[in-house]
């Protein structure tokens, strides 16, 4: 075997081996992010389902709070969480009710925010439930 057949022989290996590869068989099942309507998404919320369409009209957003919706609890969100960053982060997470929470006690016990009264706390978290929960 010379060197030139040996090295055709192993492109050939590596081109059937890409192949086999790049191209599963049509019957390969899971998560394809490219095939519209494909099964199970780990981006959407718990159900795998989209959020159905809010009942309500939005909120305005309040562009002294960094624009987060003008309600009951966005003005101590707003101080409480713009003290150590930015605002975008918060809205962004789109978190589980249950999700916040551990959140709440991760940035307490781990990121040395300070604890806060019993009232401010279920204000804060339940403002950020309530505008930015993955259930709703």
């Amino acid at each position: 075997m010379t060197f030139s057949t040996s090295r055709a022989a192993l492109a050939a290996a590596i081109l059937a081996l890409g192949a086999a590869v790049a191209a599963p068989p049509s019957s390969a099942q899971g998560f394809d992010p490219m095939r519209p309507g494909a099964g199970f998404n780990p981006m959407l919320p718990q159900s795998g389902q989209p959020r159905a369409a809010p009942e309500e009209p939005a909120i305005a957003g309040n562009p002294d709070l960094g624009g987060i919706p003008d309600d009951v609890g966005a003005e101590e969100t707003f101080y409480l969480c713009s003290a150590c960053h930015s605002m975008s982060l918060v809205t962004q997470q789109r978190l589980t009710d249950a999700r916040w929470d551990y959140t709440w006690d991760w940035m307490v016990e781990e990121q040395g925010m300070p604890e806060m009264d019993d009232e401010t706390k279920e204000l804060v978290l339940s403002y950020l439930k309530r505008h930015f929960s993955a259930e709703r």
